[in-house]
């Protein structure tokens, strides 16, 4: 049995989301959704602060793409993520003038509404515990688009 299992493992490695660098997959992850056309962006998206703490909205016009390919990569990692839990990594240091820095917590609105948009799209499903986790079709497609960000690195390496 071990020698059967052997003889498929030599010359191949299996490449998952965890194998690829976080910065690659989520860069080739969004421009896989930009390029699908299934994720939406909202009226709201060029205007938004993503957190009470920042002063103004991103600079990149396709930041939600970005923070969604985050996100999905943070669900795969450790499913049960929710709403709160997103607005706690994405939060940051609040500067309060002469008062020492305090915590505050990111923006509930865009991570729901990222959540929602990958639950329509069939990447993420509720999970009976709490928050949210990875389909079989949205592990399925992560895989691919990290092989292919995986290869885009050894491209670059050589």
């Amino acid at each position: 049995m071990e020698l059967y299992d052997n003889q498929f493992k030599e010359g191949r490695k299996i490449v998952t989301v965890k194998d690829v660098e976080p910065d690659q997959f989520i860069k080739a992850f969004s421009q896989h959704l930009k390029r699908q056309g299934r994720f939406e962006l909202p009226k709201w998206a060029d205007v938004v602060k993503t957190a009470k703490y920042k002063e103004l909205p991103p600079n990149d016009p396709d930041w939600l793409y970005v923070r969604t390919a985050s996100m999905v990569r943070k669900i795969y990692i450790r499913k049960g993520m929710g709403v709160g839990a997103f607005r706690k990594v994405y939060g940051g240091q609040q500067r309060r003038g002469t008062c020492t820095k305090v915590f505050s917590k990111g923006s509930g609105r865009i991570a729901r509404y990222i959540m929602q948009q990958l639950e329509e799209m069939g990447l993420v499903e509720q999970n009976e515990d709490g928050g949210r986790m990875i389909t079989k079709e949205g592990q399925r497609e992560l895989d691919t688009v990290a092989v292919q960000a995986a290869a885009e690195e050894e491209e670059e390496d050589e």
